[in-house]
């Protein structure tokens, strides 16, 4: 392991706003499981969560709009985390924070209706492996253990697999799709009034998206609902 990446690793150990539990900690639920926005950030604003946040563009770019709102970035990669963690405590951003573990167990951290919104930014599409796509029929059981009756899922993506996938699985199992598009920067924002909030979310470019659009592979999005 790089130097760099073991200085942030111990830097990160003192973030006031990155939490890394061990596999012990999560064993019948995280003790914070029902009440983060108590515990964490010490008010009762609804969540919203970045599943797979590499450097975390989407959770420090909507806290910064949006603080009615507690956003919470979620991945394994600490390297990647630390650079949101470091962004947000350098421009006293509190409505935001991040966890360090596997999507795997996120059903562990959160609690019945607890979750509002989720965003699923440029994830891995996981070509051979269906299953463990962020959108496949097992994940959505587990969103479905936190998220409200109301809330909504974004998918922000680079890859035709994935979002056709997603599609198809909105269509098979009855889930409402609210708006999506093939070709973000070229059909949905210029057909979009420029007051639309759509145009700021849009606008948040993560590390991955900024390399596809660099090749001219088009940014893909679908906002939906699965109750």
């Amino acid at each position: 392991m790089g130097k760099d990446k073991l200085k942030r690793f111990a830097e990160m150990e003192d973030f006031s706003n990155v939490l890394q539990p061990e596999m012990e900690d999560i064993k019948g639920g995280h003790e914070w499981k029902g009440k983060w926005s108590q515990e964490f950030f010490g008010n009762d604003k609804p969540i919203i969560l970045e599943l797979g946040c590499g450097k975390g563009e989407y959770t420090v770019g909507l806290a910064r709009r949006y603080k009615d709102y507690n956003f919470i970035g979620v991945d394994i990669k600490g390297a990647r985390i630390w650079r949101g963690a470091k962004t947000c405590l350098e421009e006293g951003i509190d409505n935001a924070g991040f966890i360090r573990t596997k999507v795997d167990f996120i059903d562990q951290y959160f609690g019945e209706n607890e979750v509002a919104e989720i965003w699923l930014t440029f994830s891995d599409p996981q070509p051979k492996r269906p299953r463990k796509r962020l959108t496949s029929p097992l994940f959505m059981a587990r969103y479905k253990q936190f998220l409200r009756p109301d809330g909504v899922i974004n998918v922000k993506t680079d890859s035709d697999l994935l979002f056709e996938y997603t599609l198809e699985q909105i269509e098979e199992h009855n889930y409402k799709n609210h708006m999506h598009s093939w070709d973000v920067y070229g059909e949905l924002l210029p057909q979009t009034p420029e007051e639309d909030e759509i145009h700021y979310k849009m606008g948040i470019r993560t590390f991955y998206e900024s390399k596809w659009l660099a090749q001219d592979i088009k940014t893909k999005y679908v906002r939906f609902s699965i109750d």
